[in-house]
């Protein structure tokens, strides 16, 4: 009946999996008294803390989960704080009680296009998780001409400096008529950093702008203006739980499978009285 501690705080919005792996390990959880370590495990009835605060822990049945499309202007950092004082793509959110926005991914200062926030911190974990395959796609302007020998290079993958990256696709998308300048339309798999940038300077191209269009099935649409948000519909929501195979609210979690069970017995048919072996 237990849940690994980072999985029920991400619940709570705190943040996603991977950041709260990190609080976790610099030691600011605490599990009824205890420093938490990575690894632990949680119940029910346990009283966490973060920062010396108890935590409201929520089981997946009482979880609001909302998913909102952000249109991320170039010039917004992907951070709750900049210590440099740059605007970021927190600023222009919807706000909260109770809970919080986690991030989907990260787009660089320079990047703009589709950006995806949560409330559901178990959500966000798993859409950035690589084994879920999520393909990225990208509207991409570039200086320089793409040679069929560099295109193919890019499609049969490069070596980066923390690993292979390859695009699934380069389709042409316009420009100048002498290869210099032109749009390009990318797709890949993945979330390194600066990860399209690299692959095209990888041939001796500079991406002079660069779009995030599509995430998934999500298409940025072309009614949402730089700098707002609008909120994904309960049936975007209900494929993309499904894409990554998120149980539905009901019987989750620590108390919603105690519940199935008391459910479970309380329909089923009476069992008959047993007489016991010495009776006649």
């Amino acid at each position: 009946m237990s849940e690994k501690l980072q999985k029920v705080l991400a619940r709570t919005g705190l943040g996603s999996r991977r950041e709260l792996e990190t609080w976790i390990s610099a030691g600011r959880v605490s599990v009824n008294g205890k420093i938490a370590t990575l690894g632990d495990r949680v119940e029910a009835e346990d009283v966490i803390r973060v920062d010396g605060h108890i935590v409201r822990t929520q089981d997946a049945e009482e979880v609001e989960r909302r998913v909102i499309m952000y249109h991320k202007p170039a010039g917004e950092v992907c951070s709750r704080n900049d210590p440099e004082g740059r605007p970021t793509v927190f600023d222009n959110l919807p706000r909260l009680k109770g809970t919080r926005w986690v991030q989907v991914g990260r787009l660089d200062i320079n990047t703009s296009g589709l950006l995806l926030f949560t409330t559901d911190g178990e959500l966000a974990h798993r859409l950035m998780h690589p084994s879920n395959g999520f393909v990225r796609e990208y509207a991409v302007r570039v200086h320089g001409e793409l040679t069929d020998a560099k295109r193919q290079a890019m499609l049969d993958g490069v070596a980066l400096e923390d690993g292979p990256s390859k695009f699934q696709s380069i389709t042409d998308a316009g420009g100048a008529e002498e290869g210099s300048n032109r749009w390009y339309r990318v797709s890949l798999v993945g979330g390194k950093y600066r990860e399209v940038r690299r692959l095209f300077a990888s041939q001796e191209l500079e991406v002079a702008r660069l779009i995030r269009i599509r995430f998934g099935d999500l298409t940025l649409p072309p009614q949402l203006r730089t700098g707002r948000w609008m909120d994904l519909t309960a049936e975007d929501m209900q494929k993309l739980a499904e894409k990554v195979d998120l149980k539905g609210k009901q019987y989750t979690g620590l108390y919603g499978r105690a519940r199935l069970r008391t459910r479970r017995a309380e329909a089923a048919p009476p069992r008959k009285a047993r007489r016991g072996p010495y009776r006649r």
